[in-house]
């Protein structure tokens, strides 16, 4: 979940207009002064001399270097580009004024993208904080309704707030959470009438939320189980709300003069209605995220990224691929992770896309570089690599993501699920080698070379279960965020948890699926927890229980036939498997079929040989043809068992043979489009036009191999 509600440049605007606004009120009677000084000597004055009771609180000493010198230019505007060059000026001119170090500090902090970029801007903005409380503590403590006591300090408190802001990033960008809460809790004992850049108690709660699965033997600020924590931060919440309401009285006078002063409260309230969403989105109290939604809704804040969040865990997986579009226009500039994009590639495979989620993936990977965000990525492309049945891809792009030190920035996705998302890629890699051997050999129950290195994978993949469980069983976290199936925590797709539990405490699971799919509060979801239910009976044998609930399943109304197409692809293929053990083959090739239709690169993986009708032509190879009749699936003639139609056109010689092939259903529509190939080891051909068959390996895949060779 994203935390960011209001961006800093729309704060920035605000408080600048606010400044201006005071400027035009309180300076004008001094521009005629100014005006008749330039004439009569001919150089640029000096900036307004205001009278004293409107003068900024600087020490007399230090007044002619900065309001003259400092403030003067300041108020003139600094680009980017200008802002190195002028903070070292002003630390020239004097070193102990915090502005030099803060503007030093917020230009480190704009050009951070690693680990080490944060921890260089901490240093100049930890000094600007503290010279900014020396010298103007009684600026930061005050508090009026009145417009000529706050002109004066008009800057000070923005300012104290953007250095905390910045500050606050930094140690969080640097994985600081008890600097962070320190920070907050010293800007709290201001008592400041406005949050301007840093809304202190909504950070607090979300600081707390994001460290929810600690306690306080690691960080002091926290309570010692979840259920504590996520009340602690709503506690921090509702202050936030009694805060605004407190302020109200001395904010409200001063908006005739300050045009932000008016829209403050409601500003300020929208900014804790997010982290309200984020906090009942997490717990699933569904109708209270949603109020809270509609009022934001309803002011026009909507934060499209979390709403799609939320409307994905609950089920309506189109509006929230709507809502990421919307997140995608409005985040594109952002240089953290973008949620949208890595959370849309997961709905593409519900939809049985995956190609889709791989393009989105490589296209976020070459515009984010080795930036925050890139290891996420490589996650996301890894998983639809995977979904596509392309496996070895899938294994080399979940070892760059896990090569790779990712900042988790501006999420509460952290290194926990992170960890868990790469391990879990890398256990279904396991398990799905070990089903191509199946596949790639139709005779590989009694190929001694073949159930050897089967025998090896089985090991490999029983380490690395015993790899996550032990990682598991130390997560508090699995109870909400993985046995739910879906959350707005979690970072994989639901059906990568079935792979997870499948081979453990199968009757403990299907106890507590079964009461999910009776009792959880959204409707769209119970199904999942049925399908988990009979797919475990499947798994324990329990076949004549487990088929009238996959009946149900297939008839259930809340089904999107779009956006869902993995599930009824799994209850497809369960089908499947209770046909073969009841040895009903005509049920098995009708289950298969439909199976195939709808999402064919998870057939090869099945383990059960697909029905298809070869149809050859061309110059054709003996040697590929040869080794792709090898593979596991039953070439058919009999036009009365439900088969697809394979095409495959052999052309070219020597250097340039090529491969054309396209498969088609039973009605003559498209299951995999017309696609061509190279080739010249009949083996390897072979081997791969099986795969293709089945929609998986196409140009994208040449092109990655051409990339990593």
């Amino acid at each position: 979940m994203n935390f960011n509600f209001l961006t800093l440049n729309l704060q920035r605007a605000l408080v600048i207009t606010c400044t201006l606004a005071l400027l035009l009120c309180a300076g004008g009677s001094f521009s005629q002064n100014s005006s008749s000084h330039n004439a009569r000597s001919g150089t640029p004055p000096p900036a307004p001399q205001l009278p004293p009771e409107l003068m900024p609180p600087h020490p007399p000493a230090k007044m002619e270097q900065r309001y003259f010198d400092i403030d003067a230019k300041r108020a003139s505007g600094i680009t980017a580009e200008d802002m190195l060059p002028r903070s070292r000026e002003f630390k020239r001119i004097d070193s102990t004024y915090y502005v030099g170090w803060m503007i030093e500090g917020e230009y480190k902090y704009e050009h951070a993208e690693d680990y080490l970029g944060f921890k260089n801007a901490i240093v100049p903005l930890e000094r600007a904080m503290n010279l900014l409380e020396h010298d103007y503590s009684k600026a930061l403590s005050t508090r009026t309704d009145q417009i000529l006591t706050l002109y004066p300090i008009r800057l000070i408190q923005p300012d104290y707030t953007m250095i905390a802001y910045f500050l606050m990033q930094c140690y969080s960008n640097t994985d600081q959470p008890d600097k962070v809460y320190t920070l907050l809790r010293r800007v709290l004992k201001w008592k400041l009438q406005a949050d301007y850049y840093l809304d202190a108690y909504n950070l607090l709660g979300w600081t707390v939320h994001r460290n929810r699965f600690y306690t306080s033997a690691k960080y002091p600020f926290l309570k010692n189980s979840i259920d504590a924590n996520e009340k602690l931060a709503n506690r921090y919440l509702d202050s936030s709300l009694m805060m605004i309401e407190r302020n109200k009285s001395l904010n409200e006078p001063l908006g005739q003069y300050m045009p932000y002063m008016r829209t403050i409260e409601q500003s300020e309230k929208m900014s804790v209605y997010h982290y309200k969403n984020i906090l009942y989105s997490y717990s699933l109290n569904i109708d209270s995220a949603n109020y809270y939604f509609d009022l934001m809704r309803q002011a026009g804040r909507l934060p499209h990224n979390n709403y799609a969040n939320f409307l994905g865990v609950c089920g309506n997986f189109r509006t929230a691929e709507s809502e990421y579009k919307l997140a995608s226009e409005r985040d594109a500039s952002d240089k953290r992770l973008q949620e949208w994009a890595y959370y849309s590639t997961i709905l593409d495979i519900y939809k049985a896309n995956p190609k889709a989620g791989i393009e989105l993936a490589k296209n976020m990977i070459k515009a984010a570089g080795t930036t925050p965000g890139y290891g996420w990525y490589n996650i996301a492309l890894a998983r639809s690599m995977l979904y596509d049945g392309q496996i070895s891809e899938a294994e080399r792009y979940a070892d760059r993501a896990a090569n790779f030190k990712e900042l988790h920035i501006g999420t509460t996705l952290g290194q926990t699920q992170y960890d868990f998302s790469i391990q879990l890629i890398k256990l279904i890699n396991n398990e799905q080698q070990w089903q191509m051997d199946q596949f790639e050999h139709s005779n590989w129950w009694y190929n001694p070379e073949v159930l050897y290195d089967m025998g090896l994978k089985l090991g490999q993949k029983y380490l690395q279960q015993f790899l996550i469980i032990n990682q598991f069983s130390q997560n508090p976290e699995r109870e909400r965020v993985i046995y739910k199936l879906f959350s707005t925590e979690s970072t994989v797709s639901w059906d990568e948890i079935y792979y997870l539990l499948h081979d453990f405490s199968t009757k403990y699971f299907l106890g507590r699926f079964q009461k999910e799919a009776e009792t959880d509060p959204r409707k769209n979801i119970r199904k999942y927890f049925q399908l988990f239910s009979a797919r475990l009976l499947v798994q324990q044998g329990k076949y004549s229980e487990a088929k009238p609930l996959l009946d149900k399943l297939l008839v259930d109304p809340t089904i999107d036939q779009d956006y869902e197409k993995l599930f009824i692809a799994r209850v497809y293929q369960a089908q499947a498997e209770c046909a073969k053990a009841e040895n009903n083959a005509a049920a098995q090739n009708d289950w298969l079929y439909r199976l195939y239709t709808i999402y064919p690169q998870l057939v090869p993986y099945t383990g059960m040989p697909m029905n298809m009708n070869l149809t050859l032509s061309g110059n054709v190879d003996k040697g590929v043809a040869d080794k792709l009749k090898a593979c596991n699936i039953h070439w058919v003639t009999n036009s009365s068992i439900p088969a697809a139609n394979a095409y495959v056109i052999f052309s070219g010689t020597g250097k340039k043979k090529n491969i054309t092939y396209y498969v088609l259903d039973r009605s003559g529509n498209y299951i995999v489009p017309k696609q061509s190939f190279s080739w010249q080891k009949p083996d390897e051909a072979g081997t791969s036009l099986a795969y293709r068959l089945f929609n998986i390996g196409n140009a994208d895949t040449d092109d990655d191999t051409k990339d990593k060779k």
